[in-house]
């Protein structure tokens, strides 16, 4: 029976390569696919590009291929990856400068191009399109905001149309998480798209492997601490047959565990309705589905089932939203909490009195409430130290950075023992706007273009 095997080789942006590269040694496959963009992502690389118009894909790249290239040239193995961002034309030409200086000659390199529908927005905003918030149904208003970008989730085909003209390594923009992983199995077994429940497998399968280490054990919430050699930990690999079936499993040199928990975990994460989880090539229906252990670390995942795909393609947009400031002070024990809730009434009071001129002020308690807020169980009295945190959105970076001169003169004008203040640079806010569009407005402006190393 003929099987497919696909590698995870990237999470996100800035997460590490040597699992990937062991993967590449030791794993028999013939894929490996990156996942590194998510919606902060995007915001990230729109800043890199408007500084600098030759960025905006995600800079570990140029590292990974380095890493990676040498097994293309000597077991095959293709790469995929959406890490073009908001530039995959630059992308491209980050790896096609890399193989030229490691001699390999002939290697074809494709990249996708369509996502970016920014210079697009205007036209479809004077025709009268329903651009309105997908979530809250706001209305849009072009001029309201200043656009910095906005792309179109693609799906599969542009990427299974790159394989097919031979492409070796493909480059993407703004595709969906899974979809570098389902290429490869359209492309080796011939699936048409009308094949539902084939391309939903696909689809969960590039699910369970998107996220790099969680369905080996990374970022488990149940025994975590019973995860073998987490500082060695592997990605796992899929091992795909023509029906759609396919095993989760991992290579035995790296740590980690697949298991059926581990799986399950990783396949209900981000998935709002398990009966219908919406892709631009398929809706997926995981309510039947069953994980089954058939072997230390493989997991048999079958009963997945597919529904026609969408008529629309979800676009995100980004736009100018302000700035954030925030400063830090540290507070030690005896009393370390009620000295921080003095500082923080003395600081408002200071703020208020000076008419308030922020959107938005937070303030959080490091060490209780920073992360869990109004869930946080009140500390003892006896805690040994604790960080007031002071957190600001405005509509200048001066007037976020203002913040910072409220913490200096509670060092000696307020509560005793302040063990230090920090203050962090303001930094640009951007803010999201999800809509729903005709997914043939964006698709007929989709490209595929093959280049060769020489």
């Amino acid at each position: 029976m003929r099987k497919v095997r696909i590698g995870a080789a990237q999470g996100f942006y800035g997460d590490t390569i040597e699992p990937a590269i062991l993967t590449a040694k030791y794993g028999d496959v013939q894929y490996l696919c990156f996942d590194c963009l998510a919606e902060l992502t995007m915001a990230i690389l729109a800043k890199d590009h408007a500084k600098n118009p030759s960025h905006g894909y995600t800079k570990d790249l140029t590292n990974s291929i380095t890493c990676l290239l040498p097994f293309v040239k000597e077991k095959g193995i293709k790469l995929l990856t959406n890490a073009g961002g908001i530039n995959p034309i630059a992308a491209k030409d980050e790896v096609m400068r890399i193989a030229k200086e490691l001699g390999m000659d002939g290697l074809k390199i494709a990249v996708v191009t369509g996502d970016n529908v920014l210079e697009t927005l205007p036209a479809w905003y004077e025709q009268g399109m329903d651009l309105s918030h997908a979530d809250t149904k706001e209305p849009l208003v072009l001029e309201d905001k200043n656009w910095l970008f906005a792309n179109a989730y693609l799906g599969v085909w542009p990427i299974v149309e790159a394989l097919q003209e031979g492409a070796q390594i493909v480059i993407t923009g703004r595709t969906t998480d899974p979809a570098q992983f389902l290429a490869p199995l359209i492309y080796e077994f011939g699936w048409t798209k009308d094949e539902w429940d084939k391309l939903a497998a696909g689809i969960m399968m590039g699910h369970l492997l998107e996220c790099s280490a969680q369905s080996t054990g990374g970022n488990y919430s149940g025994d975590w601490e019973g995860i073998p050699s987490m500082e060695s930990i592997g990605y796992p690999i899929a091992e795909v047959e023509e029906s759609g079936e396919f095993m989760i499993t991992k290579i035995e040199e790296a740590g980690g565990l697949v298991s059926f928990d581990t799986v399950r975990e990783q396949l209900l994460y981000e998935i709002h309705d398990p009966s219908a989880y919406i892709t631009p090539d398929v809706v997926v229906d995981l309510s039947e589905v069953t994980l089954t252990e058939v072997a230390p670390n493989t997991v048999r995942v079958t009963g997945i089932k597919g529904k026609p795909a969408p008529s629309t393609l979800k676009v995100v947009m980004g736009y100018e939203d302000g700035f954030l400031g925030q400063s830090l002070m540290g507070y030690s024990w005896p009393d370390a909490y009620k000295k921080a809730q003095k500082a923080q009434e003395i600081v408002m009071q200071k703020i208020e009195m000076q008419g308030n001129p922020f959107e938005k002020l937070q303030f959080d308690y490091v060490g209780y409430n920073s992360l869990h807020g109004p869930l946080a169980t009140p500390p003892s009295e006896d805690i040994n130290e604790i960080y007031l945190r002071i957190v600001v959105k405005a509509k200048s970076r001066p007037l976020a950075q203002a913040i910072q001169r409220y913490l200096p003169p509670l060092a000696l004008n307020g509560p005793p023992s302040l063990a230090g203040f920090f203050t962090i640079p303001p930094r640009q806010l951007l803010g999201m706007w999800s809509t729903l569009v005709n997914r043939q407005l964006v698709e007929q402006h989709v490209q595929v273009k093959l280049e060769v190393v020489s």
